[in-house]
């Protein structure tokens, strides 16, 4: 009997703790039920944002600091999230705008005063598209307020209204030719970049052309001659100086519109003349 009664209190006494944790469990349910999420105001969420940009800005600081004499970067260079989609947009709009200015009816084209054309990379950077980048590359236009020499083609014309908005070029004249050359002309030799001074250098590079020194070569840029394209590989691109305050306006409308951008004909002298 003594058993029995022990074993019925055992059971009650099992049965009472699963009542109080079913119990617990409930209270617990009704409890996470009633308690609401916190409002936080939008003003505090920007502060927020503000204060753990600022963090990071500032992490970036040490860490930079940490590397001495080496060349460190600087804050403006750190890009947040934002830059990132901004750049994105930004080249996606410049490839739209390049096909845009391919489509366009074309109108009849000004008369080709000349066949030699000079053409100045002045704009470009981050807004690029890639396929705007690489048609500049073919051109040899690597870095702005450079300049080389073309000859006046239909497919030249084509790239050109491609990337219209980061060039401007025209028709130089003989003495533009001349003084272009003989101030920023340069070659190639082993990587390293060579002016040219010496006319030995041009004679064992173009001498089977019959091109023997400086004169020729200029002569031979300016009167688009035979052996126009080897000259042109043996030519680096001209490296130009920044013009100055002024001169250009940032504006990547065309000129004859009040820009800095497409072709300025004869007037691309002027503009030789203040780089060179």
């Amino acid at each position: 009997m003594a058993e029995g009664e022990a074993k019925e209190q055992g059971v009650e006494t099992i049965m009472g703790v699963e009542e109080a944790k079913g119990l617990g469990a409930e209270t617990t349910m009704a409890e996470e039920k009633a308690k609401k999420l916190d409002y936080i105001p939008e003003v505090i969420l920007k502060k927020r944002k503000k204060r753990d940009e600022l963090a990071f800005i500032r992490k970036k600081q040490l860490e930079l600091g940490n590397f001495g004499k080496k060349k460190q970067k600087k804050v403006a260079d750190i890009k947040r999230p934002e830059d990132f989609v901004l750049e994105f947009r930004a080249k996606e709009v410049d490839l739209i705008r390049m096909k845009q200015r391919v489509k366009r009816p074309k109108s009849t084209p000004p008369p080709v005063k000349s066949n030699l054309v000079f053409i100045i990379r002045i704009q470009g950077k981050n807004d690029m598209h890639e396929k705007t980048k690489k048609v500049l590359n073919s051109l040899q236009l690597r870095s702005t307020f450079t300049g080389v020499f073309a000859k006046a083609t239909d497919s030249l014309f084509q790239k050109l209204l491609k990337v219209q908005p980061y060039v401007t070029y025209g028709y130089p004249n003989g003495k533009s030719v001349k003084d272009l050359i003989y101030k920023k002309g340069y070659t190639v030799i082993e990587g390293n970049p060579v002016p040219l001074t010496d006319n030995n250098i041009i004679e064992q590079a173009l001498g089977e052309h019959k091109i023997y020194g400086i004169e020729d070569l200029v002569n031979e840029i300016a009167s688009v001659g035979d052996h126009f394209r080897e000259v042109m590989r043996f030519l680096g691109p001209l490296k130009l100086n920044r013009p100055e305050a002024g001169v250009l306006h940032g504006k990547k409308q065309v000129f004859s519109e009040g820009g800095d951008t497409g072709n300025r004909e004869d007037k691309i002298n002027d503009l030789i003349n203040k780089m060179n």
